[in-house]
Parts: C-alpha cells; sequence; structure tokens
C-alpha cells in the first residue's frame, strides 16, 4: 500500500513539472498573452516580441516602426508556417529554415538592430565607394547625381517629382538590403571554412552557391532599376505609363519579362492596379500618422493632459491601422511575386 502511494506520488509530481515544463516553453515560443494576462502581446513568437520591445525603446520614427511591424508580421507568418511543415516531417534538408535565420538576421540589420554599426558602406563589396557630402539624398553618387539633375531639368511637375522621389527612394533602399545580403555572404563564408567531413563541404558549398545566385539576382534587378531611374531622368515620365508606383512599376516590368500568356499578363494587370490603389492608401496613412506624431509631440511640450490624451489616442489609432495595412500589402506584394515567379519567370530570371 505505501509502495503504491509513493508510486502515486512520484507520478503526480512527474505529471505536474511535465504540464509546468511544457506551458513554460510554449508560452515562451508562442506567446498569446502578456504577463499580466490582460494585454494581447504584438507576436506569437517570443524572439519576435523582443524586437518590438527594443525598437519601441530605441524610439524608432514611427514610419520605421510600422514598417518594422510589418516586416516582422510577415516573418511571424513564415516561421508558423514552417513550424507546422516542421511537425510534418518537411523541411528535411532544412533549407526553409536556414531561410527563415537569414530573413530574420535582414530584418535586424535592416532597422539597426543586429548589434553592429553599419560598416556597410565602407566595405569594399559595398555599392557605395564614397563619403557622403553635404546635398546627398541617397548615399550613393550615381543616385544623387541623377535626381539633382531630374530635380533642375524642368521636365517634371511638383507631382511627378514627388513620384521620382519615391522610386530613387525605393532604389536606394533595395541597395541598402543588397549590402545586408552581403555582408551575410561573407559571414556565412568566414563560418564556413572550418568544415568538417566532405559531406558537411558539400552541404555547406550547396547553401553558398545558393546565396550567390541571390546576390547575383538582386544586382541584375538594381541595374535594371538604374536603367529605369536614368531614362525616366533624361526622357521624362512617358504619358502611356501603366503605373506610378515604384513596386507595382517593378512587378511588371518583371511579368513582362516573363512567359506569362496575354490573359494572364491582362488579368496580373488588374490585380497589379488594385495593388497600387492599396500602396498609395498606405503611403497616404504613413504620412498622416509622421503628422500625427509630430503634432503630438508639440501638445506633449505645452503639457496639456487633456489634448495629449486627445492626440495619444489618434496617434495610436493611425499606428494601428498603418500596421494593419502595410502588413496586409506586404502579404499581397509576397503573393504577386511568388505567382509570377511561379508561372513565368525564365530560368535567368530565378
Amino acid at each position: 500500500f505505501l509502495n503504491m502511494k509513493a508510486l502515486c506520488l512520484v507520478f503526480c509530481l512527474f505529471f505536474s513539472v511535465a504540464v509546468m515544463a511544457g506551458k513554460y516553453t510554449r508560452e515562451m515560443n508562442e506567446q498569446n498573452i502578456s504577463n499580466d494576462g490582460k494585454n494581447p502581446v504584438e507576436f506569437r513568437i517570443a524572439k519576435l516580441n523582443q524586437v518590438w520591445e527594443k525598437a519601441n525603446r530605441m524610439q524608432l520614427a514611427p514610419v520605421r516602426l510600422s514598417e518594422l511591424h510589418s516586416d516582422l508580421k510577415m516573418q511571424e507568418r513564415e516561421e508558423l508556417q514552417w513550424k507546422k511543415l516542421k511537425a510534418e516531417g518537411l523541411d528535411e534538408d532544412g533549407e526553409r529554415e536556414a531561410k527563415l535565420r537569414r530573413s530574420f538576421h535582414i530584418i535586424l540589420a535592416k532597422y539597426g538592430m543586429d548589434g553592429k554599426k553599419d560598416n556597410r558602406a565602407l566595405d569594399t563589396n559595398s555599392l557605395k565607394d564614397h563619403d557622403p557630402k553635404q546635398g546627398d539624398m541617397f548615399d550613393d553618387p550615381r543616385l544623387d547625381k541623377l535626381w539633382n539633375k531630374a530635380k533642375t531639368s524642368g521636365k517634371f511637375s511638383e507631382q511627378e517629382l514627388q513620384s521620382l522621389h519615391r522610386e530613387f527612394q525605393h532604389h536606394k533602399d533595395k541597395i541598402h538590403e543588397y549590402n545586408i545580403v552581403v555582408d551575410t555572404v561573407s559571414r556565412t563564408e568566414e563560418i564556413h571554412k572550418n568544415v568538417i567531413s566532405p559531406l558537411e563541404e558539400d552541404e555547406k558549398q550547396n547553401a553558398l552557391h545558393e546565396k550567390h545566385t541571390e546576390l547575383k539576382q538582386r544586382m541584375r534587378d538594381l541595374n535594371q532599376g538604374f536603367e529605369r531611374l536614368r531614362k525616366i531622368t533624361h526622357e521624362g515620365f512617358s504619358s502611356d505609363n501603366e503605373f506610378k508606383e515604384p513596386r507595382v512599376i517593378e512587378l511588371w516590368e518583371m511579368a513582362r519579362r516573363s512567359n506569362l500568356s496575354e490573359d494572364a499578363l491582362d488579368s496580373l494587370k488588374e490585380e497589379l492596379k488594385h495593388f497600387e490603389t492599396k500602396v498609395e492608401k498606405h503611403q497616404h496613412y504613413q504620412e498622416q500618422l509622421d503628422y500625427s506624431h509630430q503634432k503630438l509631440q508639440h501638445v506633449e511640450a505645452l503639457g496639456d493632459e487633456e489634448h495629449i490624451m486627445r492626440h495619444k489616442e489618434k496617434y495610436n489609432n493611425l499606428a494601428e491601422k498603418a500596421r494593419e495595412m502595410g502588413y496586409k500589402m506586404k502579404k499581397h506584394l509576397q503573393d504577386i511575386t511568388n505567382k509570377i515567379s511561379r508561372n513565368g519567370l525564365p530560368h535567368n530570371e530565378l
């Protein structure tokens, strides 16, 4: 009887420990509520919440914070999908997991949270090889030269200059992302020098080959993008342009270089028109968010609590709306890109 009692006690103890261990492991990796049990946390994955909290402590600009939120939501979506695949025994080679690690590192580097100073501009592999001068806007001599030429050419209306400025900014962001990938590949090559076995060496060579392929594609995209900017600067905007937004123009040109049928292109053109409306709406909300933040700072400096609360509520509502729209826009962008890549790109575009 005593042995049975002891056995029951041990079983209960082990069961309680297992339940608590499972509970805390699950809560650390997929959090659904915060510690006080009331306020929902932003993300279901702990490391993404840590990044989000750090970004808020860093006091990133509202628009940057909104963009980071969208990027983290996309990362969360991909990681949760990967966990489901892994549970089903897929991704045996770990390639999907490796891609997720790379995209997470790119997010950290993009928003200055990788614990490193941004020395990419001084890197010999970087596209930027000059010291910034007063009047530089895009941290790249070719872009700055083109932009100054566009501004003084007299070919563009004020509205066209705003659209062109967005295209230049988009190209600058793509250069920055390219340099982040260069940095990632360089560090991966350093790690891969310490190979243990021929089998491990083969696996690492395959991974590096994929990264170099990605770099070549990014460089090809950058060259095509710069040629487009150069052509617009010299000739002005064409009256028969299908689209105005840089990301939409990029997708349309990618689709036209693809093997999509005429019917498929017509269908995609309609989808891109809806997507462009979504992009423009998101751009408007980001501008409103930035303006609301400036107003809030002004009101906080005056110290009127009633006005502060009212402006803070308006700012928080705008921020939430901008984040929600940003995520939907990036998800739609990814879906369209995947559709073009899956159904139509020739091999040299992949």
